[in-house]
């Protein structure tokens, strides 16, 4: 049996799902159950990395990450984070003024990490990665030479698509609205300690 590991773009997910009012209701994703749609008789789910940021500016924000997160791990999900940098841009508008904003780093390169190292430990026969990020298509260039017999795939959000990624890559699927609606967790969850968590109530 072929054994299946899946590395999860968190904010490529996020903001394919942000983009539409209609799915934001899909943000209480159980990514466990997700994965598991994409996996044929032959294949045994690994495991799932889940890899993310916290955003630090927003509280609201962060609580309702940091409780996504909680349900992730109850589900055996390895949570892979990064981190916000604050940066200065400058408008593009007429203004041309400086400000300070955030941008998520270190995504791609600890997706790349994984993928190398896991590798290199033999923990899978098949990568799956979710994702339309184009910045991962070295990190998967350079496993597939290494490991010519590994296959990498990816599932692309609903919504995107990579041309990059479908020519480098032994095969695509596509995420659908039927996939989300089938994997959503409960409203209310019941962790393993014995807490319970509920889904937050602007994700509706």
């Amino acid at each position: 049996m072929k054994q299946v590991v899946f590395f999860v773009d968190g904010f490529n997910i996020y903001h394919a799902l942000k983009e539409n009012q209609e799915f934001h209701k899909y943000k209480w994703l159980n990514l466990k159950s997700l994965c598991g749609m994409f996996l044929s008789k032959n294949e045994n789910l690994k495991s799932v990395f889940y890899f993310t940021a916290i955003t630090p500016w927003n509280p609201l924000k962060r609580e309702r990450h940091e409780k996504l997160i909680r349900a992730y791990k109850n589900e055996n999900i390895q949570v892979v984070e990064g981190k916000f940098k604050k940066i200065t841009k400058t408008c593009l508008a007429d203004c041309k003024k400086e400000f300070k904003t955030y941008e998520e780093k270190q995504t791609d390169v600890n997706i790349a990490i994984y993928l190398l190292k896991l590798a290199y430990k033999n923990l899978y026969d098949k990568a799956i990665i979710v994702s339309a990020d184009t910045d991962l298509v070295p990190s998967i260039k350079a496993v597939k030479d290494v490991f010519p017999e590994k296959e990498i795939g990816v599932i692309f959000p609903i919504g995107r698509r990579s041309d990059e990624l479908i020519n480098i890559c032994d095969f695509k699927m596509k995420m659908k609205q039927k996939h989300l609606s089938n994997s959503l967790f409960p409203d209310t969850i019941k962790l393993k300690s014995g807490k319970h968590i509920t889904k937050p109530k602007e994700w509706v």
